[in-house]
């Protein structure tokens, strides 16, 4: 008894350090040991069982495995759809009701978590754990995904031609020195205590504090960032307004940047491109856009050659990813709390590439629903270019000041 009281505390000691391979094949061995009897003694002593004893004697007299093979070939629990053939299949139909026969699906209108499966899954006969139907989803080819933003509705079928028309143009200017720019108004933003997109470090448990609820301080109100893109230096300027967006402060801003930035920067330039979207304030439908953008030539002396993206297309707008993204990402997690911040922080903006921006703050007010008369556009000195000139046109200096 003595003996056996030692036996035990060895293997009290030695079990818990391996895995359970080598507990069956250590069992094994003393039992062998011992000689008649030792089947018995060991298996009082670990607390198992005589068959699995019996069995692990069976696996030392078995060719050696391979060295990570813990069980046989074949060993362990069966997967769930090894008992459950119509598994899978029936995992399908929930979450792809459209293509696998099930239109009808209770899940063809939520959200399709795994534990709604799983719970539909039990109540159609087929019990499984929503961990399992993780894995199953997996091994089916799913993943979790948001969607992606690929269709353009129906493209004009001179998308691709305008494209490289613009591309000719910006070509042209710029082996001739000539600026560049590409404009558009950033996506409004509120100004106060709210929260805005992305994170910044913050100590550990001390986030930025922000409102509830989005909803618009009568007293702050919004932020409208107007961008001009220089395309040649790989500068910007964005003035911040504070009324509306209006094809006047688009030009205006446009007017702003030159006065501050393009006219030492391009002092001898005759002329000058503008790359903007089809629609907004500087839409080439925009009777008022191509009012102020006379006055601005008569004003400046530039003649201006605008090429509008086609429509559908403004996210290949320059701007777009060479200026406003960066914004984006200066100020992420960061709330908006004053005009004058967000300047600052638009001023802030910086790439390893070089990116420069100045911003400025308008406070003007600019009125909407302004009427041009078919008069004021017959009087602009504008000229149609020959390929789609509703997208691509030319506006000459006038001696005259148009009047609205």
């Amino acid at each position: 008894m003595h003996d056996d009281t030692l036996l035990a505390r060895k293997l009290a000691a030695i079990l818990p350090h391996l895995n359970e391979k080598q507990r069956r094949l250590l069992l094994a061995t003393e039992a062998r040991t011992l000689g008649y009897g030792g089947i018995a003694r060991v298996a009082r002593a670990a607390g198992v069982s005589r068959p699995t004893i019996k069995k692990a004697l069976l696996e030392l007299d078995q060719p050696v495995p391979a060295p990570d093979r813990v069980r046989q070939a074949g060993g362990g629990r069966k997967p769930l759809r090894a008992h459950d053939p119509a598994l899978l299949a029936a995992l399908e139909a929930l979450v792809d009701p459209d293509t696998r026969g099930e239109p009808m699906s209770p899940l063809r209108w939520t959200c399709k978590s795994t534990r709604q499966l799983a719970e539909l899954l039990t109540q159609r006969g087929h019990p499984v754990s929503h961990r399992v139907v993780a894995e199953l989803l997996r091994e089916l080819g799913y993943s979790l995904q948001a969607p992606a933003k690929t269709e353009e509705g129906s493209g004009h079928p001179d998308r691709d031609a305008q494209f490289r028309y613009l591309n000719e143009q910006i070509k042209a200017f710029l082996a001739q020195g000539l600026p560049v720019v590409s404009v558009d108004t950033k996506k409004k933003e509120l100004v106060g205590q709210f929260k805005t997109g992305g994170q910044e470090w913050q100590p550990q448990g001390d986030p930025e504090r922000v409102k509830v609820h989005d909803f618009p301080d009568p007293t702050l109100g919004k932020a409208i960032p107007y961008g001009i893109y220089d395309v040649g230096r790989n500068a910007g300027w964005v003035t911040v307004g504070q009324d509306h967006d209006t094809a006047t402060f688009a030009v205006a801003s446009l007017r702003r940047w030159w006065e501050v930035a393009g006219s030492y920067t391009y002092p001898d330039a005759a002329r000058l491109l503008i790359s903007a979207d089809g629609g907004g304030s500087n839409g080439y439908r925009v009777r008022l856009w191509k009012v102020e953008l006379q006055a601005f030539a008569t004003a400046t002396g530039l003649e201006v050659t605008v090429c509008h993206l086609p429509p559908g297309t403004s996210k290949w707008n320059k701007i777009e990813h060479r200026l406003f993204a960066h914004i984006s990402m200066n100020w992420r997690g960061r709330p908006l709390v004053s005009h004058e911040v967000i300047v600052d922080l638009i001023s802030a903006t910086t790439t390893r590439g070089g990116l420069q921006v100045q911003a400025e703050l308008d406070t003007s007010c600019y009125p909407t629903k302004v009427k041009v008369p078919d008069a004021v556009m017959a009087a602009l000195h504008i000229t149609p270019h020959d390929f789609h000139g509703e997208w691509n046109y030319t506006i000459s200096p006038f001696p005259v000041s148009v009047e609205l």
